[in-house]
């Protein structure tokens, strides 16, 4: 995924294309099921591969949202057109909502709703594009923030996280990397794919170096406040005086309702940036050519976001911290795997592979398509996400699929361990 780096992997009936520009997560993974031998094996498959905690019993979602879209459709009032910026009241619930914890308020005004972050990271992108116009991406990161520049021909640029400083932006290689066409650097927090979540002091320092590069900062936030390490959760849009923050964010993670495909793209900016009359007209206009989430979903949002007690939000932070303790304990009991910074958020986190201790594994794609095959247990390639041989591993599932995944692995690894 590094800058035109071309890695081509035979397996699951099919081509792997991990050039930037082409890979996707979602496709990856579908490869690696359709490499899962059922006719062979016996096993029930395990897929740690994708943000989904609905797939596992122990996540599911609160029964005031559960109750709230049933309000909404037996109510008879939502079944027509939304605007294309969404509901009125979605949009004051929202703006609500993020300003609990902003140092200012945002109005209804600043928001706007989108089917999920996905989309939201596509509206970001598109009002940003020009021509000879580039972003600063984090690598790892999330690939569809190259896949989305590519069709809006941005240009990519890589800015890597600091694994030996908590995945922490190096800001030296930010600088170095910006010039005059730069429009805009994203940060994932807390982090996709790393578990990782910033500071108070680290984000304050991105600001800075926004505002010095004169950049803005997409922020995506679509695990915002799933949060279970020594540091809380801070958004970046705190620092929207500073610099110009779009902030992307969804009830996907946190509600863990990833399929109703609620999401948000919002200007934090009290400096008034995008409120020019001829910025918000085109956000506007842009939204009119997208399909944006069903009506009735969007009127439940209010209530989902003013009712839901914060037991529920304990009981989700808990089950990751379970889940994640879980996943580093297990790694390391496989040598061929190491964690070296543990999980302080989100629900996935970066292992690294030691190729050298395995016999017949040539790289991170090769070990998850043949772990795949052989133990129907799945894991994402650590290209996907720009690290090659590391790979990704998603921990929100019930511990006893943690431990059975973790347990294939270990024999997994001792059959192809390197003779010495």
């Amino acid at each position: 995924m590094e800058n035109g780096t071309h890695v081509n992997h035979q397996g699951g009936g099919g081509l792997l294309d991990t050039t930037a520009t082409t890979i996707t997560i979602k496709g990856i993974l579908s490869l690696l099921l359709q490499n899962v031998d059922e006719d062979e094996s016996k096993k029930r498959l395990i897929s740690l591969g994708m943000g989904d905690p609905t797939a596992f019993s122990c996540f599911h979602t609160t029964h005031v949202a559960q109750e709230a879209v049933v309000d909404a459709i037996q109510s008879d009032k939502f079944n027509g057109y939304a605007p294309t910026v969404g509901l009125p009241q979605t949009r004051r619930a929202i703006a609500e909502y993020l300003s609990r914890d902003l140092p200012y308020n945002l109005t209804s005004d600043d928001v706007f709703i989108t089917s999920g972050c996905t989309q939201a990271i596509d509206v970001s992108l598109a009002m940003l594009a020009r021509p000879g116009a580039n972003i600063l991406l984090p690598r790892p990161g999330f690939p569809i923030y190259e896949l989305c520049s590519a069709f809006r021909n941005l240009e990519v640029q890589h800015f890597d996280l600091l694994q030996e400083s908590g995945w922490e932006v190096d800001l030296d290689a930010v600088e170095a990397l910006a010039n005059q066409n730069t429009v805009a650097m994203v940060i994932i927090n807390p982090g996709n794919p790393c578990g990782n979540v910033y500071s108070y002091q680290h984000l304050e320092k991105i600001a800075e170096t926004a505002k010095k590069l004169k950049i803005l900062v997409i922020a995506d936030e679509v695990y915002g406040h799933l949060a279970f390490g020594d540091k809380p959760f801070v958004p970046m849009g705190v620092f929207g005086s500073t610099v110009p923050v779009l902030t992307l964010g969804s009830l996907s993670k946190r509600w863990i309702v990833p399929g109703w495909r609620l999401g948000w793209f919002v200007t934090t900016d009290p400096c008034g940036t995008f409120r020019k009359p001829k910025i918000v007209e085109r956000i506007k206009k842009y939204f009119d050519i997208l399909g944006g989430p069903a009506t009735f979903i969007q009127a439940a949002v209010p209530s989902i976001l003013q009712k839901t007690e914060e037991v529920f939000f304990k009981k989700t932070i808990y089950l990751l911290k379970q889940s994640s303790d879980i996943c580093s304990d297990r790694i390391n009991d496989i040598p061929c795997i190491t964690c070296p910074s543990k999980a302080e958020g989100s629900m996935a986190v970066m292992a690294k592979l030691d190729i050298s201790l395995l016999e017949d594994i040539s790289d991170d794609i090769d070990f998850c398509f043949k772990l795949a095959k052989e133990e129907s247990v799945i894991f994402l390639p650590g290209t996907a996400v720009g690290l090659k041989n590391w790979i990704r591993i998603t921990f929100a599932a019930d511990p006893p699929s943690l431990e059975e995944a973790f347990r294939r692995t270990k024999s997994f690894y001792q059959r192809h361990a390197r003779k010495s």
